[in-house]
């Protein structure tokens, strides 16, 4: 018997060290080739380190949340034969993700047998109690889901990161034959003294870094505006009515990109990035847009490159796409980065007024509302409209506040108007 060693892999684009972020194996399991060992965190992605070889785990180099440096041992698996422990090339990583595969997945062995699967996720318990204003950690899309379900989340144990509800914890719940009407009430409303502490470490460590580091950083500063959506969501109905079996439904995001496409061109110092240590702001002809996405671990900017030459129904495939990719945790680095100027949108959720942080080094984030309809006066008569507001932050340092302003009327101006999104 060998000893083979893996040392932390030399990822690329001049990282020095990167943060583990999570073991998929212990001492003592069973590995086979392929089989993905740990994720590590780089600036911008999760990334799968595989094994190259059928082995036993003997030795971790590392807990997760430490950071570690680029050629430091990983991990040492004992294997039939020599083994390289003098020597030991870095493995190339084999899949790139912003979130880390789900622990319930089974691992697929080559030989038969050959090694135990990782636990199925399961609930620990029929249910949890949790204080009645106690907002447990879940995603809009899972939240939207227990509501559709009249599960109430905060009975719901959470086996995704940080104790996040998932969707699969929403199907054991329903497994498991609980209901809002037979969960004891004493249960439910039970006094707690217990404490728990969760480490910050992976992707939320990078968010929360990220966010207090823009913070800090810029001088930020937000606008709103109410903006009549009527029209355009007219114009969207009838579009997805006509031509949606064959080229697919649009939401409103795509009109949005649209809409930021052409007031840019008016309003290129949004379209920017500056460089606060070099003191140089960059324009940028391309308009690469960033669209916040909501993942089982966190907040992802998947980018949709070069809006500006996409219609709507390619911008809205490409949203589409990256949007599965990032949730899924099959976005790649280059999918995550570049961004010029970003999108965020909570969807139904989205509430009345937002204050977005910028992802820097853009100087600018476009915030969308939830759209609801409200009596409002329009040419002496009350009658009902669909509104929306867009609540969107900007960098003082760059951008000044009328500029700001008038960016975002522009943007007002084309979605009440929709024919002129497409005028040249």
């Amino acid at each position: 018997m060998g000893t083979h060693v893996i040392k932390m892999p030399d990822i690329g684009e001049g990282i020095a060290e990167v943060e583990l972020s999570q073991w998929h194996v212990k001492v003592g399991d069973l590995v086979v080739e392929d089989q993905v060992l740990a994720d590590v965190m780089t600036d911008k992605a999760m990334v799968d380190i595989p094994s190259p070889v059928h082995g036993k785990v003997i030795a971790l180099g590392g807990q997760p949340g430490e950071v570690m440096a680029v050629g430091s041992v990983l991990i040492s698996i004992e294997v039939e034969g020599a083994g390289n422990l003098k020597e030991s090339a870095a493995p190339a990583p084999v899949k790139e993700a912003p979130v880390a595969p789900k622990v319930e997945a089974a691992v697929e062995s080559k030989p038969a047998a050959a090694a135990a699967p990782r636990p199925a996720a399961v609930c620990q318990g029929p249910m949890v109690a949790r204080e009645a204003d106690e907002r447990p950690l879940a995603s809009p899309a899972v939240r939207k889901h227990a509501l559709d379900l009249g599960i109430q989340l905060r009975l719901v144990r959470g086996t995704g990161p940080a104790g996040r509800v998932l969707h699969e914890d929403l199907e054991t719940y329903l497994a498991q034959g609980q209901s809002n009407a037979s969960a004891p009430a004493a249960a439910a409303y039970a006094q707690r003294n217990d404490e728990e502490q969760i480490q910050v470490i992976g992707m939320r460590r990078k968010i929360a870094q990220r966010m207090q580091d823009a913070t800090q950083r810029a001088a930020h500063f937000s606008y709103v505006e109410e903006i009549d959506v009527t029209a355009i969501e007219e114009l969207r109905a009838h579009l997805n009515e006509k031509h949606g079996a064959s080229r697919g439904k649009l939401t409103l995001l795509p009109f949005l990109v649209r809409a930021l496409v052409v007031a840019l061109r008016d309003f290129p110092q949004m379209n920017a990035r500056y460089d606060d240590e070099e003191q140089v702001i960059t324009r940028l002809g391309a308009v690469h847009v960033g669209v916040a996405t909501q993942s089982d671990v966190g907040l992802m900017v998947p980018v949709v490159r070069h809006a500006e030459a996409r219609s709507l129904w390619d911008s809205a495939a490409e949203i589409s796409r990256l949007a599965n990719a990032a949730r899924n945790g099959k976005a790649s680095r280059d999918e995550l980065s570049g961004s010029t100027i970003t999108l965020t949108s909570l969807g139904a959720l989205g509430g009345i007024v937002s204050t977005p942080v910028l992802n820097l080094p853009e100087v600018a984030i476009v915030g969308v509302n939830k759209i609801v309809e409200r009596p409002m006066v329009v040419k002496g008569q009350v009658v009902i409209r669909k509104m929306m507001n867009l609540s969107s932050s900007f960098d003082h340092r760059v951008v000044d506040g009328m500029d700001a302003a008038l960016f975002i009327q522009a943007i007002r101006g084309l979605l009440e108007q929709p024919a002129t999104l497409f005028v040249e």
